[in-house]
C-alpha cells in the first residue's frame, strides 16, 4: 500500500444521501475538482468505499 492517496472529487455530491454528502466533506472535498491528500489507512480507505461512485483516487 501507498503511504498517501490522492482523492478528487469528480461527481457533485447534490444528489447524494446526506451521509455520502458528510462523508465527501470528511474527506476534505468541498467543490468538484477539489483534490486532498490523505494517510492511506483503514479509516480513510472505508470512506472512500464509500463514496467511490463520487471520487477519483491515486495512490502517491
Amino acid at each position: 500500500m501507498a503511504e498517501k492517496v490522492k482523492v478528487t472529487l469528480i461527481k457533485s455530491p447534490i444528489g447524494a444521501i446526506p451521509k455520502h454528502r458528510a462523508t465527501v466533506e470528511a474527506l476534505g472535498l468541498k467543490k468538484v475538482g477539489a483534490v486532498n491528500e490523505l494517510p492511506d489507512n483503514e479509516a480513510v480507505r472505508g470512506m472512500i468505499w464509500h463514496v467511490k461512485h463520487l471520487v477519483k483516487v491515486e495512490e502517491i
